[in-house]
Parts: C-alpha cells; sequence; structure tokens
C-alpha cells in the first residue's frame, strides 16, 4: 500500500504492506535512523516521535494510520542552518545521555512534554517522562536537561511572540 505524509517537511509517500510499523518505515523506507528500536512493545520510548504535534511511539502505529500526517522525527528538529533545538542543546549541557540509546526518543518526549506542560516541576517531569527508559543515566541529568530545555523553549517562544 502506498501511504503519503510528511516528514521532517518534507512530502513523502511510502509503499509497504499493511501491517508495517511507522518505525520501520522510518528506518527502513525512509532512512531516518535517528528514531531508535528498543523493545517494540511500547514501553521502552526509544522510537518516540512527533505526529500532528504530538509525541508517539512510532513502534505501536502501523504507517497507513498516517495518511496525510506531519511527522517530526528527531532529524527534524535542528535549525536548517545546524543549530540545536533548544532540547538538544540542554541534553548536551547537562551531559543528559551516556550510551545515547535512549537521547532521540528521550528528547522528543521532552519538546512534547514542555510544549504542553510548561510549568512542569521536577516531580512532575519525572512522572511524565515515566514512558521513557534510560538504562545508564539514573535521570538526574536528564530531568535536569528537560527543565533547562523546557526554560530555552519559553523564552524562545517568548521571543518569537515579541517578535511578531
Amino acid at each position: 500500500m502506498q501511504v503519503s505524509f510528511t516528514v521532517n517537511g518534507r512530502e513523502v509517500t511510502v509503499d509497504a504492506p499493511p501491517n508495517t510499523f511507522l518505525v520501520q518505515a522510518i528506518r527502513e523506507h525512509l532512512r531516518l535512523t535517528g528514531t531508535h528500536v528498543g523493545c517494540d512493545t511500547a514501553q521502552c520510548g526509544a522510537c518516540t516521535i512527533h505526529v500532528n504535534g504530538r509525541a508517539v511511539k512510532s513502534c505501536n502505529v502501523l504507517v497507513g494510520q498516517m495518511a496525510g500526517a506531519k511527522i517530526t522525527t528527531i532529524e527534524g528538529i535542528a535549525q536548517p542552518d545546524g543549530t540545536m533545538h533548544p532540547m538538544q542543546a540542554a541534553f548536551k549541557e547537562c551531559h543528559g545521555l551516556q550510551c545515547g540509546f535512549c537521547t532521540p526518543g528521550m528528547v522528543m518526549s521532552a519538546i512534547d512534554l514542555c510544549t504542553h506542560h510548561p510549568k512542569a516541576s521536577e516531580t512532575e517531569v519525572r512522572e511524565l517522562l515515566d514512558g521513557n527508559l534510560c538504562r545508564c543515566t539514573g535521570y538526574q541529568n536528564i530531568v535536569k536537561a528537560v527543565m533547562m530545555g523546557g526554560e530555552a523553549m519559553a523564552a524562545e517562544s517568548a521571543k518569537t511572540t515579541a517578535a511578531a
């Protein structure tokens, strides 16, 4: 079956069997390998992307459900000039990663978290990241990065609003 949707601002058409999971289409058909496959059961969050502005675990959604959707993967959040998204910069600054396997999904979830809960407390951040597993960090620096990234996202949003 052929399914057309937008990925990182680019119109694409994927020709895949109807039982193809979105994560497979992203990685194997579109060659966007930043989205990782961890558990294949929507438990770990390594495959988290944004679909129509919301975080979605792409191992749990069929590509056929994406007709007309706007999808953003980790490859699509930096600026065209390569400037990191504020959340990526915060993860780097706060050392919110070790092996890096969970990082793309964690960053995508963190962006969604801060977009929809801009004033989340540290306790709320911990609760809202519940569906993303990290086996290396102990979460301390991840939580610190999400808090810092959220502040930077809010400041960037305020600048954009003031300029408009």
